[in-house]
C-alpha cells in the first residue's frame, strides 16, 4: 500500500469509529432520558398515588395522557376551621 492509500484507509476507519461512537452516545442519552424514568418504580408509584393514568386514543388516532381520577395535589389542602358559636355553651360535668 502506498502512503496515500494508508491515509485514506485511516480516514475511513476514523469516520466509521466516530459514527459508531455517536450512535452509542445517542442510544445512551435516549435510554437515560426515556426508558429509565418510564421503568422507574418511583414514577410508577407517583402515578398510582395520584389515582392512575392511561394513554388514550380518540377515533382519529390521536393519543393523549388521561388521569383516571382527579389527580391528588402535592401540597396539602388548607383546613377549614369552624368559627366559634355566638351563644354561650354550657358544659355539664358528670
Amino acid at each position: 500500500m502506498s502512503p496515500r492509500e494508508m491515509r485514506e484507509l485511516k480516514a475511513q476507519i476514523n469516520t466509521f469509529l466516530i459514527g459508531m461512537l455517536s450512535g452509542v452516545m445517542t442510544a445512551a442519552v435516549f435510554t437515560y432520558a426515556f426508558a429509565i424514568p418510564a421503568n422507574s418504580f418511583y414514577w410508577k408509584t407517583e402515578i398510582w398515588k395520584r389515582g392512575g393514568a392511561v394513554w388514550t386514543f380518540d377515533k382519529n388516532g390521536h393519543s393523549a395522557w388521561k388521569w383516571l381520577v382527579q389527580p391528588v395535589t402535592d401540597t396539602p389542602q388548607k383546613r377549614i376551621v369552624a368559627p366559634p358559636s355566638a351563644g354561650k355553651v354550657r358544659i355539664e360535668q358528670l
